[in-house]
């Protein structure tokens, strides 16, 4: 994203976190703007015009404004409206920065709702489990991520695997990954992960184990990966019993190998 689109989505991040942590309703509130939200990315998504004409600088801002107020008005809740009103009045670099800066927020306010809930952890073991889910089933990552399908039968069929198997603002989040797709769904969620963490100023370890990790193992291992790392860590965690022994921790691009195989392989390599 371009340092003005940055700049516009940095203001609207923090007024969106003032309306919604001040609510007495924050987790309704919160997930009613999320989902507007997303509606509306997806329709500037598939109508060229409407968003070149609304991120126009040669176009007054009380119009920009006036032009998005009377197609959505009565279509999404206040909170949405008032946040897409300041985002067309505002300055966006590009049409693309526009509709990632509101899938964005979406996503802020999904994420608000669930820490309202008390449900943030919850949610983000929830993405990087699905990640994981998608990676063991590859045909299934094929399928959501095939361009020729519609969004909404993309949507409809990752609805009914997560049916009943994860929260409400979890569902909502992964189904807009597929929904709207950039990069690869595996990808998408982990990105969404990734955001979730960020939100509590926090860093995602991803680790594979043996055999699952305790809460106790898990906080001790946060620990020293904080000193390591000099950030907070959320970690997330699976098994992998091809490892032998040990774990793999990846955080970000970096990746600590002290598995049994791992081990085992760099002895082949320095033999050979």
């Amino acid at each position: 994203m371009h340092a003005a689109s940055r700049a516009t989505l940095d203001q609207l991040s923090a007024s969106l976190d003032s309306t919604l942590t001040g609510s007495t309703e924050a987790a309704g509130l919160g997930a009613q703007t999320g989902a507007d939200l997303f509606e509306v990315a997806e329709l500037l998504d598939g109508d060229r015009t409407l968003r070149m004409a609304l991120v126009d600088q040669t176009i007054p801002d009380d119009r920009r404004v006036e032009l998005a107020e009377s197609l959505l008005s009565g279509k999404v809740s206040g909170t949405a409206l008032e946040t897409v009103s300041a985002a067309v009045r505002a300055t966006w670099s590009n049409t693309r920065d526009l509709r990632n800066g509101l899938v964005e927020l979406g996503r802020r306010a999904l994420l608000r709702a669930a820490g309202a809930q008390g449900q943030k952890d919850r949610v983000g073991s929830e993405l990087y489990q699905l990640a994981r889910l998608l990676e063991k089933e590859p045909q299934l990552e094929m399928l959501l991520a095939d361009r020729l399908v519609s969004a909404d039968n993309r949507r409809d069929l990752f609805a009914k695997v997560l049916y009943g198997k994860v929260s409400s603002v979890t569902e909502a989040l992964a189904l807009q990954v597929v929904s709207r797709l950039g990069d690869r769904p595996v990808e998408g969620l982990d990105a969404v992960c990734d955001f979730a963490a960020a939100l509590d100023g926090k860093t995602v370890a991803r680790v594979r184990s043996v055999s699952p990790l305790s809460d106790a193992q898990s906080e001790a291992l946060g620990q020293k990966l904080e000193k390591i790392y000099g950030s907070a860590m959320s970690v997330h965690s699976e098994v992998d019993t091809s490892l032998l022994g040990g774990a793999v921790i990846r955080v970000g691009d970096e990746i600590i190998d002290g598995s049994t195989a791992g081990r085992l392989n760099k002895l082949r390599r320095n033999l050979a």
